[in-house]
């Protein structure tokens, strides 16, 4: 069953709809208020938001405000009630990133129809959005219908890469957006110095290329292949009219998009404060679960010293060094150039 958060001071409005909505099959959690309105929605996570714009306490605008800016609510798909004489508060609101309004007076089929259709579209990219080069295919093309978008072609166009080949580099202006199938991807940036600095390590399951995209820039990074790939290409037209047209999907890439710069501070505050023995197990481990490696017997990374020196942010000869005391200590093992992981727990639970 569904859980709606109905949030207006009108009783009797707030008291009606409730009653719709139930009858309808929902569960309905009311609030007179918009302060109310958001204790509810970090209490209980419901699937779909209706508020009213002019309230006491807090109005619609700040909900929606606050609501957006905490990640367990903000891709929670949020209706405004509004009065017809208020037009200019409505289109504030659409501005502010509210998915649908609802205009005062409305009737039952009316408020019901849009609620189905809010609910479904989030049904969609839940179901379709996983990290498969199918389910991309299919969530792309069922957003395009619902929101009636014309796109380049109707299936996405799947190429293979080789090894050092590039995807893209810095300073390009950005003509796709990568996702990819199989394979590996490294992204780097180069100072000016021409020392190389790895930005991101990229596998199945990932999108790529559309930071500069959504930011109207050229790359600020090269990305190169570093084992054979294949990758789904998503024109840059047809990406652009899928982010400009609906709400639910951009919330979507710009969340993507924060979890990466989330994981590049993080990576930047290890690179500043830890010891070298500490950066290189935490190294080690990130390419180790960044590539999802099998757990079968003891998991083996195949990546040059060179690129796990750019990915760690340490001198490739003090990279050498800290691999060569690592295998003495039986931690890790050194064949034909792979590192082979003999106590992962112990890299884990590294202290100094």
């Amino acid at each position: 069953m569904k859980t709606i958060l109905l949030i207006e001071d009108n009783k009797e409005l707030r008291q009606n709809t409730a009653e719709i909505l139930e009858l309808a099959g929902y569960k309905v959690l009311s609030a007179e208020n918009g302060k109310i309105g958001v204790e509810l929605a970090f209490s209980h996570a419901p699937d779909l938001i209706v508020c009213d714009i002019m309230m006491p306490e807090l109005d619609g605008y700040g909900v929606l405000y606050m609501l957006s800016k905490n990640s367990s609510t903000s891709s929670i798909p949020f209706i405004f009630l509004t009065a017809r004489s208020e037009k200019n508060d409505l289109r504030k609101g659409m501005e502010m990133g509210a998915d649908d309004y609802l205009t005062k007076p409305f009737d039952d089929l009316e408020l019901l129809k849009v609620v189905e259709i809010r609910l479904k579209k989030t049904e969609t990219l839940k179901t379709h959005l996983s990290s498969t080069a199918e389910s991309v295919n299919s969530f792309i093309e069922s957003v395009a219908s619902s929101a009636n978008i014309k796109l380049t072609s109707d299936d996405r166009e799947i190429h293979s890469y080789k090894k050092k080949q590039l995807l893209y580099s810095e300073g390009k202006r950005p003509v796709a957006v990568y996702f990819v199938i199989n394979g590996k991807i490294k992204t780097y940036k180069k100072n000016e110095f021409d020392k190389e600095l790895i930005t991101g390590l990229h596998t199945a399951g990932d999108f790529i290329g559309y930071t500069a995209m959504l930011e109207d820039t050229t790359h600020k990074e090269t990305a190169e292949i570093i084992e054979d790939a294949e990758l789904m290409i998503i024109p840059k037209t047809d990406f652009m009219q899928l982010i400009n047209t609906d709400l639910q999907v951009s919330k979507i890439f710009i969340k993507l998009l924060a979890k990466n710069v989330a994981e590049n501070e993080e990576k930047l505050l290890t690179i500043a404060y830890q010891s070298l023995r500490k950066k290189v197990a935490i190294g080690i481990l990130e390419v180790l679960d960044k590539f999802k490696i099998k757990q079968d017997s003891k998991p083996e990374l195949n990546i040059s010293r060179q690129d796990l020196s750019h990915i760690i942010g340490v001198a490739n000869e003090s990279l050498v060094r800290t691999l060569g005391d690592f295998k003495m200590e039986k931690l890790i093992d050194l064949k034909e150039g792979k590192i082979i992981i003999l106590e992962e727990n112990k890299l884990r639970n590294f202290l100094y």
